[in-house]
């Protein structure tokens, strides 16, 4: 059990208590369950706006919130990002195209807590190379949840994503990151997904975040656009992005995004 209970550790990161995970779990899965239930929409022809709307709507009818609508001035329920677009690509009246990839983002609110997961969908038949970004950006994302444990230094998760991207000819975003979160959107600490190991805080138990790696197919940097939002590869080479929100246990991390109908992982889409 966690012993060190609802303080702020000298980094400023929370450490919550044993019953705050119930509330992560349910918002979480809140995210997750929209995110199975969209699956279906994703086609040829059909927008992201569509798709967003959708989103929105089943936020509403689950009486939830959605965390992004009038976050810093944004209006919509979701994050949509296609093809070379990083993240924060806003939802719009593009129709998507045969073999677009895209990473929708869903925050809510559940009883205050927040509910953040995001993953990757196709439209249409998947072309090999982006299948295989895909595959690693996904096992990156768990290769980081693994080295999660009281002890290990988020360094220690930024190395494990970094050296499985690299070691496969990819790169790793480095100009946005994971965070925490919990009764807030954005908190302490910043999640790299690159690092050395055995640098940065500590893990402890008791600490909610996001790990989210963003896994492009040329390099690594990133621009953004006029809206102010929408970040790009800068040499418009394809992007992946996976993302969980996880506690920190006792002996490793608690998944509380996990896809109730097991679609976290876009081959069902194939």
């Amino acid at each position: 059990m966690n012993t060190h209970k609802g303080r702020l550790t000298r980094d400023g990161i929370r450490i919550h208590e044993d019953s705050d995970f119930a509330g992560m779990h349910k918002a979480g899965a809140l995210a997750a369950r929209i995110l199975d239930e969209i699956a279906d929409h994703v086609f040829v022809g059909q927008t992201t706006g569509a798709i967003d709307k959708m989103i929105e709507d089943k936020v509403n009818e689950a009486g939830a919130k959605s965390a992004t609508i009038g976050y810093k001035g944004y209006r919509h329920a979701s994050c949509i990002s296609v093809n070379h677009v990083v993240c924060h690509g806003i939802p719009g009246d593009k129709l998507l195209k045969d073999g677009d990839i895209l990473n929708v983002d869903v925050t809510v609110i559940v009883d205050g807590w927040f509910g953040d997961t995001s993953r990757m969908y196709v439209a249409g038949k998947l072309s090999r190379k982006a299948e295989r970004l895909i595959e690693i950006t996904h096992e990156s994302l768990m290769k980081g949840i693994e080295a999660v444990k009281p002890g290990n230094t988020f360094g220690d998760i930024g190395h494990a994503i970094q050296s499985y991207v690299e070691a496969h000819r990819m790169s790793v975003v480095r100009d946005f990151c994971g965070h925490g979160l919990g009764r807030v959107f954005h908190a302490p600490p910043n999640v790299l997904h690159y690092g050395r190991p055995g640098t940065g805080p500590a893990l402890e138990e008791g600490m909610f975040f996001t790990i989210e790696p963003m896994v492009n197919l040329g390099r690594p940097e990133t621009k953004v656009l006029a809206d102010d939002w929408t970040a790009v590869t800068r040499d418009k080479s394809l992007s992946a992005q996976f993302e969980h929100s996880i506690g920190v246990t006792g002996t490793g991390a608690e998944i509380f995004t996990l896809s109730p109908a097991g679609r976290f992982h876009p081959t069902w889409t194939a």
